[in-house]
């Protein structure tokens, strides 16, 4: 049942992934200047990339139900928002208190892939 969860979380990013990619390129483009437009098309290619791999991850959990693997995927939605997010509210305009956020949703991604990597080597299924 996890993997349907996982899966329901990556459609849902897939979806938003695709209707801000479509809407930067064809509404804010013009826009922005050329470092916000840069910003945005990063935000919105690390969301497709942490989109995919939670599809992967659903996959996999379909067939080997670990349950740290629920872990792994909200540190990865939990990325998506703080980093992708934050990269995306900043280009159109949020505060600029709204910065640091982005470090953090990296490090929240790069955790999650650690722990994927934790749970590849250990000895057991867990």
């Amino acid at each position: 049942m996890m993997y349907r969860n996982i899966l329901a979380i990556a459609a849902i990013n897939g979806l938003l992934a695709t209707i801000l990619g479509a809407y930067g390129a064809h509404g804010l483009k013009a826009e922005l200047s050329d470092t916000l437009w840069s910003a945005y098309r990063t935000a919105n290619q690390y969301h497709f990339y942490h989109t995919l791999a939670l599809l992967a991850l659903a996959a996999f959990a379909s067939v080997r139900p670990w349950p740290k693997l629920a872990w792994v995927a909200w540190g990865w939605q939990i990325g998506i928002v703080l980093f992708s997010g934050s990269i995306y509210a900043l280009a159109l305009g949020a505060p600029s208190w709204m910065g640091p956020v982005t470090p953090l949703g990296g490090l929240t991604l790069m955790c999650a892939w650690g722990l994927l990597f934790q749970q590849a080597l250990a000895k057991k299924d867990v």
